[in-house]
């Protein structure tokens, strides 16, 4: 009967939201009076998960698993909660999360509520706060079926820890060739630096910046603060920057506890895209633009005046508190 996890990693080690969903599952089943169980895939060292909460691990190993798919990890989590007698399974908002959910749900007969950004209003009845229309509104969701699936919103909870004995298991669900008939390649073209998917800063430019070739000063800030770099979607339409760092409503969706905005308007579907992030601060040398009117903090100026004298504020400000 316990809360079942999908614990998502990545080159061997555990992406930031899967510490965080152990650490929101385990308030969860603490209320409850139960324990977490998360299911890893091709994950070889899960011991990280016990200081977050998680007292079981039924570990997949499968090389047939290896590039994410969406049906088969659907059912691999579904055989999962059905070996455990799992009445509450919880899954992140990641690009593949997003997949699996409904997935998970439809094959479990379960009732689904994605954009979860807080801990149960009531566990009986089983009731959730989510982000609602475009994250400009919250509702309060009520599941009713047995078997229930939550998409918690990334950085809405935050990570926990609450070191627990572990017992790993060996999990060898059957898997149907059928779900194997389409191959889906993800190319990541930058490696090696900050994610959007896992960022807590997140450091995005527009047209503003007049060209690819100015994009060093936006490269630099965000190396200073540990950030990921995104851009808005006419800089990647035009080709200036990979449309894997297109951010907005009809790109990667950010929730970010920083987003600087420099150079970017703000057109709807963008403030759409990363109004989930809980500070937001822009740069323009537009006062109209749109974007202030949602900003927490605003800079009228010009990015490359303002961008380079940031940057060097910040070097001396981590120099004196090194």
């Amino acid at each position: 009967m316990s809360i079942l996890i999908y614990a998502e990693s990545a080159e061997g080690k555990f992406k930031k939201v899967a510490l965080e969903l152990a650490s929101y599952a385990k308030k969860v089943a603490d209320a409850m009076g139960t324990t977490v169980t998360a299911v890893t895939v091709n994950q070889t060292n899960a011991t990280e998960l016990a200081k977050y909460g998680v007292s079981k691990v039924l570990k997949v190993s499968n090389d047939k698993l290896s590039p994410f798919n969406a049906k088969a990890y659907a059912d691999v989590i579904k055989q999962a909660a059905e070996k455990e007698s799992t009445k509450l399974v919880v899954l992140s908002s990641t690009t593949d999360s997003l997949y699996l959910a409904p997935l998970v749900a439809v094959s479990l007969n379960a009732g689904y509520a994605s954009n979860v950004v807080a801990l149960p209003v009531s566990t009986s009845p089983f009731q959730v706060k989510r982000n609602a229309f475009s994250n400009k509104a919250f509702n309060i969701t009520e599941i009713n079926t047995e078997v229930k699936v939550i998409g918690v919103a990334k950085n809405s909870f935050g990570l926990f820890e609450s070191e627990t004995s572990l017992t790993e298991e060996d999990f060898a669900p059957s898997l149907n060739d059928a779900d194997f008939g389409v191959k889906v390649e993800n190319i990541e073209k930058v490696t090696g630096k900050v994610t959007i998917a896992d960022a807590e800063i997140v450091v995005s430019a527009g047209r503003g910046l007049k060209g690819p070739e100015n994009w060093g000063m936006i490269e630099e800030l965000a190396s200073v603060l540990g950030a990921a770099t995104a851009c808005s979607k006419p800089v990647s339409d035009i080709g200036w920057r990979p449309h894997s760092e297109h951010v907005g409503q009809t790109g990667k969706p950010v929730a970010a506890n920083l987003y600087i905005a420099i150079g970017i308007s703000g057109a709807i579907q963008h403030i759409a895209g990363i109004n989930s992030s809980k500070v937001k601060v822009v740069i323009n040398t537009d006062a109209d633009a749109p974007f202030f009117k949602v900003a927490d903090y605003g800079v009228v100026g010009d990015a490359f005046e303002v961008v380079p004298q940031l940057i060097e504020k910040l070097k001396a400000f981590k120099a004196n508190n090194a």
